[in-house]
């Protein structure tokens, strides 16, 4: 896993930053999404290294990336401080344009650092996720049902955290069986690497964190943008898992952006371990596109 490819820790103001990088092109950074690590992109990292320069970080808190004790408000683990490290650990390899094909939490910080930073993203993917504040305010009864971990982790510390970590393996399994119809397609060295975080009380702590800001400063971040009608500047690409999201997503994210395209391919949430090459593909298409 990741054979062929560097591993560096590089600090970012107060998180350290640790990544994998490897392969020859144009930069493309890949980040992963909750509950997961970047270990997420080992099936599809290395079908597009011999087209693309590939950095793969953990997000700040998550996997071996370092992060701070979450401050009062959560600020410190806004989807800006987040987006902040990824330029940070782009301009460490010499990279001030690159694209970004993200997932689940790593797709929101890629919208953000999309919106605060447009010169630095050249073209953005967005695997299975919406954007954070349109969830939020379309939140039904089956969606609250469905999105049960967002309520639960956004609840003020020490509730979400115990309760993860009273049976941190169940807590996990559960996630990830609960989003793919299909968990027996999941790598058990992949599975056996999140566990490892997971395990964690500092990754919990910074997952919770991190869904607190998503129900608080990220969505006044996000209000803010709105309201100041600043949309994302690159072009938009939106996969999506047909068994996982039902509703076409390009209706959304054309609210935020007026180049958009989707496709929805026949798997569950975690589209790049469920079908790698078919992610892999679509990736590649959208971005070497005129």
């Amino acid at each position: 896993m990741f054979e062929s490819f560097a591993t560096q820790d590089i600090e970012c103001g107060d998180a350290i930053i640790h990544c994998r990088s490897g392969g020859r092109g144009a930069p493309l950074l890949l980040l992963h999404g909750f509950p997961q690590t970047h270990v997420h992109w080992h099936r599809v990292a290395p079908l597009l290294m011999d087209e693309f320069t590939l950095v793969i970080p953990d997000l700040r808190g998550y996997g071996a990336s370092l992060g701070p004790e979450p401050d009062s408000g959560n600020i410190n683990y806004s989807k800006r401080a987040m987006a902040g490290d990824m330029v940070c650990v782009m301009e460490e390899f010499g990279y001030g344009e690159f694209s970004i094909a993200s997932h689940d939490r790593g797709a929101r910080v890629a919208h953000r650092l999309a919106l605060d930073h447009p010169d630095r993203v050249s073209r953005l993917v967005s695997l299975d996720t919406l954007p954070t504040l349109d969830i939020w305010e379309s939140l039904d009864m089956a969606d609250a049902l469905h999105l049960f971990h967002w309520t639960l982790l956004a609840q003020p510390a020490p509730l979400s955290e115990l309760m993860m970590g009273a049976d941190p393996d169940f807590f996990l399994m559960h996630l990830l069986g609960r989003w793919t119809p299909r968990p027996d397609v999941l790598d058990p060295l992949a599975i056996e690497e999140y566990r490892k975080a997971f395990r964690k009380p500092s990754v919990r702590r910074a997952m919770a964190a991190d869904y607190r800001a998503g129900a608080t400063v990220d969505l006044e971040h996000d209000r803010q943008d709105r309201d100041a009608n600043r949309r994302l500047q690159c072009p938009v690409f939106v996969p999506r898992g047909h068994l996982y999201m039902s509703n076409p997503l390009q209706p959304v994210w054309e609210r935020w952006a007026d180049n958009v395209t989707e496709v929805a391919l026949e798997c569950g949430h975690f589209i790049a371990e469920e079908l790698p090459e078919e992610c892999a593909q679509a990736i590649r298409t959208f971005l070497v596109r005129d």
